[in-house]
């Protein structure tokens, strides 16, 4: 399995014979060197969505029509990438879908989610979301943007993650300290892999609080945009 950091919440994932793209927000994403966008996406099947805020979506219709993949995402942002070209596979919270051999359940997550971003305004898109994505094996929680919330609790207990992507920068998510608590709480993660931080001033530039908040044996991989993490 590889996991690569895209740059803010952004990831792709090579598992079973899937390759999927999580809220790949590559244009205008400052930390996303450009210049390697053909690399980033090569090879794609899929794109997961958690929510439509535009630093999760906003090239997701644009992406699903060159790559000619579906956009996984909760039906009401999937009917709004439809009508705007792409192919969508809309699905809820519980709901499972295979994506080349990997299964990917979509979990709850305590966020808003509406689209922000075109010449519309808001428009409503559904609730935010996270995943749980078994294979080869493993299971990754993709958190998404979220809080701390008790529904983690029965989510670890029921899927066993023990690889967490936690968006833990602050202002807008759980910060590096709460994702740390939540983590010791309700999961037993061996490895953590922080995202939604380092994009702006205003968010946390590294995962010291995280690392520090969390019990011993439990590794944190603070990822290079683009470095391949192997596990």
């Amino acid at each position: 399995m590889k996991i690569i950091w895209l740059g803010h919440s952004g990831f792709r994932i090579e598992i079973e014979d899937a390759v999927l793209l999580i809220d790949p927000w590559l244009t205008g994403n400052p930390v996303f060197p450009a210049a390697r966008r053909a690399e980033a996406i090569k090879g794609a099947t899929h794109i997961l969505l958690t929510h439509a805020h535009g630093d999760h979506a906003a090239d997701a219709a644009a992406l699903s029509q060159e790559l000619s993949v579906p956009v996984a995402c909760i039906h009401e942002a999937s009917v709004f990438l439809q009508g705007q070209g792409a192919e969508v596979i809309g699905f809820g919270k519980g709901g499972t879908i295979s994506c080349g051999g990997a299964k990917v359940t979509m979990v709850n997550a305590s966020h808003s989610a509406s689209i922000d971003f075109g010449d519309k305004g808001l428009l409503p898109a559904g609730s935010a979301a996270g995943f749980m994505i078994a294979g080869e094996g493993q299971v990754i929680y993709v958190s998404g943007d979220t809080d701390i919330m008790a529904d983690m609790a029965w989510m670890g207990e029921l899927h066993q993650p023990g690889i967490g992507i936690l968006s833990a920068g602050g202002h807008y998510t759980m910060d590096m300290a709460r994702a740390a608590w939540a983590a010791r709480k309700y999961f037993n993660f061996r490895t953590i892999i922080p995202c939604h931080y380092k994009t702006f001033p205003l968010l946390a530039q590294n995962a010291d609080a995280l690392r520090a908040g969390l019990q011993p044996g439990v590794e944190v991989i603070e990822p290079e945009v683009l470095q391949v993490i192997e596990l």
